[in-house]
């Protein structure tokens, strides 16, 4: 422990003379089968350090409150808990510390700081629990605080780490595209760029880049050791990842993380970014939430950020996404290489797609205004460098990309212009200046969880998308209101358990995606991304194209569905497969063509759907608790499943 402890913290321990135990609680969990879950062991340990009562008494309790909250999860989960109790205090070791602490002055190294002046004066003190000594001028009076923070906090949770195996790699870039928390990404640069790297990062020639070389790098101290990369691994000669020792994976990886994320952009030629492979070249602007470990939410969000990221807005309703989205004192939506990067901000639950909306409105009219003063400047005979710039813009107004080439062009040159001008010419060019933060369109998004999009903020939701306007909304659905302890919602399956639903939920799931067709110039797609990747980046690709509002329903897994969360990527797979989840993708450009605007992804079933039910605790309480009522529902979740295959493949045959 003198070695492991900063001296500061050695000095504290020894002048108050405290007792100091220590005990590795993840082994006896892990030997127990509970995995990482330690806070059975820890509560025991409590217990028996604060003495606040006989530790036999406390024993007897703790098994009791074992039984009544597990219970429900079987037979199982109760003894592996009971039986964690049981080994917790012998696993205490009391560290008998020399008297000499009180007064060292050597010890563990504490970590350098990053060398960002936002960072040491308002967020370090507030992670060091000191943000009451922080003095109102330390906050923005707008209440804005700079993006691409997370990076700074290098959190170190995980046990286990991933660590690459060049020779069975296959380079899909699967393991980044899933990643909950952008801590796993690739490499791809020329032997040139690559010549200071340091002793270790080592690289093979990148396939389908001549010329490249590829890697796939960790960074350990941000991730959280949920595994699914490793799990979602294809390679055929074996897994490309393999997790390894936390501590280890720190001193081999964290030098080869620091240099990869110093690297500049590839130069590679990358043709079409919006594929699973080519995406994630493309830096996160999305990056270390706080998230949960294999959260099944974050990745979607992750990879909107890859392909939209540098022009976007986002108006986030309240729920797990606002949390992990933007809580005090850092951010995790960051920027690229240029400074650009998404501009979040959050909304109430009952109005955050109005909040969107408006959003769009405001920056919609900034850029017709923007259009009217370039013909006005031109009509009154404007001539100089940034005419045939305005005429090619208002041509490529619609055109993302080459709109955006234009706009880049236009910002070079535009503040020389209005220098140059005199008179209306030079007041119609400084208004056009003023407003070039609108020349290139902005991506739109709300985004929210099923408790907004279903419940509190539907009546919003369904008014935003009647509108028609340019907007794209992302909800990530849980199937219950997951940031508040899973209370069940409209999107709640039949059978279901969830708080207000402790018998299993007696009403349908709400047909969200179906109502939102109903307009008929409404873009709907239903993804779940380990089902199908390709259809998920196929979908945020149309839907971001589509001049008209969008609607993307994504199947997110969760904790509170009592699962393996490192095996998220392969719950959604098995949610289709089974059919509990469908795959489609409403497309109105298609009708304009005069083709079916229907495109349903999902295949015929193959799996067996009880079984995936008692996969999941939410389902299988219900079945241990009630099990006449659960064959009941579960018979009827099952048919309402299969009538809403059906009716999509009506819809796909028209």
């Amino acid at each position: 422990m003198s070695a492991k402890l900063p001296a500061s913290m050695k000095q504290i321990i020894a002048k108050k003379h405290i007792k100091f135990y220590t005990i590795n609680a993840i082994e006896i969990a892990g030997n127990v089968g509970l995995g990482n879950k330690i806070s059975t062991v820890m509560q025991a340990c409590f217990f028996k350090l604060a003495n606040v009562m006989p530790y036999e008494e406390a024993e007897r309790h703790m098994k009791e409150f074992v039984k009544k909250t597990f219970s429900r999860k079987g037979d199982k989960i109760v003894n592996m808990n009971c039986q964690a109790i049981d080994n917790a205090i012998a696993g205490l070791q009391e560290v008998n510390y020399p008297a000499d602490w009180a007064t060292c002055t050597t010890g563990a190294v504490p970590t350098t700081l990053a060398n960002d002046e936002y960072f040491k004066t308002f967020i370090n003190p507030i992670l060091a629990q000191e943000g009451d000594k922080l003095p109102v001028s330390a906050f923005n009076a707008d209440g804005t605080v700079p993006t691409a923070t997370t990076r700074f906090e290098k959190r170190g949770t995980a046990v286990k780490v991933p660590a690459w195996n060049m020779d069975t790699c296959i380079q899909c870039n699967k393991c980044s595209f899933v990643c909950p928390h952008a801590a796993i990404r690739p490499v791809l640069q020329t032997e040139e760029v690559l010549a200071n790297a340091p002793e270790g990062f080592a690289t093979k020639d990148a396939l389908g880049f001549k010329g490249y070389k590829f890697r796939i790098q960790v960074s350990p101290l941000d991730c959280t050791g949920c595994g699914s990369c490793a799990n979602v691994c294809p390679a055929p000669k074996g897994k490309a990842l393999i997790m390894q020792p936390f501590e280890e994976m720190t001193a081999k990886e964290s030098a080869n993380w620091n240099y990869a994320d110093s690297l500049p952009k590839t130069t590679a030629e990358i043709k079409n970014k919006a594929t699973v492979k080519n995406s994630q070249f493309c830096r996160p602007l999305f990056e270390f939430s706080g998230a949960c470990a294999g959260c099944g939410e974050t990745p979607y969000i992750k990879v909107i950020t890859q392909l939209f990221g540098d022009r976007m807005l986002i108006a986030n309703a309240t729920g797990c996404s606002s949390i992990y989205g933007g809580s005090a004192p850092t951010c995790p939506y960051s920027k690229d290489e240029n400074g650009h990067g998404p501009a979040w901000a959050n909304s109430l639950f009952e109005d955050n797609a109005e909040f969107g909306y408006g959003i769009n409105l405001a920056y919609a009219q900034r850029r017709i205004k923007l259009v009217e003063d370039m013909n006005a400047v031109m009509e009154l005979g404007y001539n100089g460098k940034a005419k045939e710039l305005f005429e090619k813009w208002i041509e490529t107004y619609k055109d993302v990309e080459a709109n955006k080439v234009v706009s880049n062009e236009i910002k070079a040159v535009i503040d020389d212009e209005v220098n140059n001008a005199e008179g209306e010419i030079k007041d119609l060019l400084t208004a056009i200046a003023l407003n070039k933060d609108c020349l290139i369109k902005k991506s739109i998004w709300i985004f929210g969880g099923d408790g907004w999009a279903y419940d509190i903020g539907f009546g919003g939701l369904d008014h935003v998308l009647a509108m028609g306007e340019d907007v794209n909304v992302l909800v990530v659905d849980t199937e219950v209101y997951s940031n508040t302890g899973g209370q069940a919602s409209k999107s709640s399956p039949t059978g279901s358990v969830a708080k207000f639903a402790s018998g299993g939920k007696i009403t349908k799931k709400k047909d969200l995606g179906k109502i939102a067709m109903s307009y008929g110039y409404v873009y709907v797609a239903q993804v779940s991304m380990g089902a199908s990747d390709a259809q998920f980046v196929n979908a945020i690709k149309e839907a971001e194209a589509y001049d008209g509002p969008s609607l993307i329903i994504a199947y997110a897994p969760c904790i509170n569905h009592g699962i393996n969360m490192s095996n998220s990527q392969l719950e959604m797979k098995r949610a289709v497969d089974s059919g509990y989840w469908q795959l489609y993708r409403f497309n109105p450009t298609l009708a304009e063509e005069g083709k079916n605007p229907f495109t349903l992804d999902s295949k015929e079933p193959t799996g067996n759907y009880e079984e995936f039910l008692l996969g999941e605790t939410r389902y299988a309480s219900l079945k241990k608790s009630k099990p006449e009522v659960a064959e009941k529902l579960f018979k009827l979740n099952e048919e309402q499943a299969k009538d809403r295959y059906e009716g999509y493949k009506k819809l796909a045959e028209k």
